[in-house]
């Protein structure tokens, strides 16, 4: 693609960085076959090839961002399918981050959609604030057909019934290994999931001391950053992310660090990405050494190992590629791997590469076309007629689990309930878990 910046312009490295994404694209199309919004929708803007387009445009002109580009460039899922199938290596991830950036600063929305978004921003990223929204979520929802706006009905629907408490992992502490320690890790214990399902990091910390690892929560760990960067709050986002630097690189010098654990695939994908968010701050090498050794909890599992299998279940698991963790960091089979040496029988849905809506808040901001990339995932999971089904990413499980009555469990209470940990609370709750399990399925 040929592009039209001045000298003045690419003296910014973000927009050199642009600059050069935007040549990199030859316009072939192929994105257009697995886009989510352009399958639904139909509409060129709302494919990557068209918000490719519109960012463009707007960045070479140096306008605000208009209505228009504002509008498709929101409907964007960010869940990075076009980079899988992209034949040209064009690096859309850094390129509809960038646009965020700038459709934040200079596009004025309504006043109800910016009191939305500073709503969202100021609670989901701490664990206390959200814990009390989703509690005041739930008592509201019986007036949710009330609310004049959708997006507020979508947030009162998504409330779980219920509300996990402050975990042990709240606090920064240390797990000692159970035998001969193999490795030293830290665990981002992440700030959605904490409120939405703290039994994710108890089965994590679980798992990894069985499997020789030291597991260490560094103290004053709060939000990564993710879900603002996406937003497009790059502020906000840089403050989030340099106080998580700041807290593992503190573990780290006390005692390197062999790993730092991820078991959230959103977050997995930002923190992997800080050495690209800081390459212009002072402190890139203390960012870029922490998105060195960040792994997501199967991939490092993977590699490590797990513990011996003692309680194989035999269950027919539909596994859910969340995109964050297929798409982003290009992790596949690692989770259908060790869900098969755990003894379970992996089916996988067709068109797993596509999303199931949820994407960090765009289930919330983008409730209509999430409900319909949601009605599409479930579709395709429940065809298969699974026992359980497991993702990577609390969104997706929030997500999946609104609209199905299969439960939904992260792939990492399934492998320490095989290796000696319990039953997940959302599969002991279930009428399934008294059935009796038959071997009936190949695995995928």
């Amino acid at each position: 693609m040929q592009t039209n910046f001045t000298p003045e312009q690419l003296a910014d490295p973000a927009i050199a960085t642009a600059n050069k994404i935007l040549r990199t694209c030859v316009h072939c199309g192929f994105c257009t076959a697995t886009c989510p919004t352009y399958q639904v929708l139909g509409d060129e803007l709302d494919s990557p090839r068209g918000r490719i387009y519109l960012i463009k445009d707007m960045l070479e002109a140096d306008r605000p961002a208009d209505a228009k580009t504002a509008l498709h460039v929101d409907r964007c899922l960010s869940c990075l399918a076009c980079m899988t199938t992209c034949p040209s290596g064009v690096d859309y991830m850094h390129l509809i981050d960038h646009a965020r950036v700038h459709v934040e600063r200079t596009f004025h929305r309504p006043w109800h959609d910016r009191a939305l978004r500073w709503l969202l921003a100021a609670i989901i990223p701490h664990p206390g604030r959200f814990r009390l929204a989703l509690l005041a979520a739930r008592l509201a929802r019986p007036f949710a057909r009330l609310m004049p706006d959708a997006r507020l009905r979508a947030m009162l629907r998504m409330a779980p019934a219920r509300i996990a408490g402050p975990s042990r992992d709240d606090l920064g502490a240390t797990f000692p290994p159970v035998g001969p320690r193999r490795a030293r890790v830290a665990l981002l214990t992440g700030c959605a999931q904490k409120a939405l399902d703290s039994e994710i990091n108890d089965a994590t910390i679980r798992l990894l001391r069985r499997a020789g690892c030291e597991v260490v929560i560094p103290e004053n760990l709060g939000c990564c950053g993710a879900l603002t960067h996406h937003m497009g709050r790059e502020e906000q986002a840089m403050r989030s992310a340099r106080a998580a630097i700041h807290a593992f690189l503190r573990t780290d010098a006390a005692e390197k660090l062999d790993a730092i654990i991820i078991n959230a695939s959103g977050c997995g994908t930002t923190v992997k990405d800080y050495g690209h968010m800081f390459a212009h701050d002072p402190e890139r090498e203390g960012a870029a050494r922490v998105a060195g050794l960040a792994r997501d909890v199967t991939e490092f599992l993977d590699s490590h190992g797990l513990p011996p299998v003692t309680s194989p279940q035999g269950l027919r698991v539909a596994y859910h590629a969340a995109c964050s963790l297929q798409h982003g960091q290009k992790i596949v089979a690692a989770p259908k791997s060790l869900l098969g040496a755990a003894g379970y029988q992996v089916v996988t849905p067709v068109d797993s590469h596509l999303c199931c809506g949820s994407a960090g808040t765009y289930n919330l901001l983008q409730p209509k076309l999430s409900a319909e990339l949601r009605a599409r995932k479930l579709r395709t999971i429940e065809a298969l007629g699974p026992q359980i089904v497991a993702a990577g990413n609390i969104g997706c499980m929030m997500q999946i689990g609104s609209g199905t009555d299969v439960p939904v469990v992260h792939t990492v209470q399934l492998l320490d309930w095989a290796t000696g940990g319990p039953p997940p609370p959302a599969w002991e709750s279930h009428p399934g878990a008294t059935r009796p399990i038959a071997p009936q399925a190949q695995p995928a």
